[in-house]
């Protein structure tokens, strides 16, 4: 995918403490998309900054979420719980990208209303391939609403 093939820009936030694959996927995003990338080392911070929004005149969510399982303070699971329960957040993609491949944590993310789980691959190149299949199926592929402020009607 290149940068020309999305019609506009998307804005992914990135939930992950790890800062070595926030500058791996920033440098992947940069060749593929003029999506704006948003990072946040935890949970709690995430649903601040997602909070915030939801209550400012003319703030836009972010069209997809990049959530790591392993975070400090609050965990990505009680991040999709949280998420969940929110009206104004629950129908925002969340792609659980983790290093765990473990069934339980596979199911207990779905089970929260993950939008799909993908394991993170420990080999630079299939990392890259992978945040571009995902950055390609959920802002090319996929079929989301329209990226709206908060506060317009759908």
């Amino acid at each position: 995918m290149t940068p020309s093939t999305l019609e506009k820009p998307f804005e992914i936030l990135l939930i992950e403490d790890n800062a070595g694959d926030v500058i791996l996927i920033r440098e992947v995003l940069k060749k593929i998309t003029p999506a704006t990338l948003t990072a946040v080392c935890d949970s709690e911070d995430a649903m601040e900054l997602l909070r915030q929004r939801t209550t400012t005149a003319g703030a836009s969510l972010p069209n997809l979420i990049l959530l790591d399982l392993h975070l400090p303070r609050m965990d990505g699971h009680g991040m999709l719980a949280e998420l969940r329960k929110d009206p104004a957040l629950r129908f925002v993609p969340v792609v659980v990208f983790s290093s765990s491949d473990t069934e339980r944590e596979i199911t207990k993310s779905y089970e929260l209303g993950a939008s799909c789980y993908v394991a993170k691959p420990f080999d630079l190149a299939s990392f890259n391939e992978v945040v571009d299949s995902i950055v390609h199926f959920w802002l090319k592929t996929v079929r989301l609403p329209k990226h709206r402020s908060m506060g317009e009607p759908i």
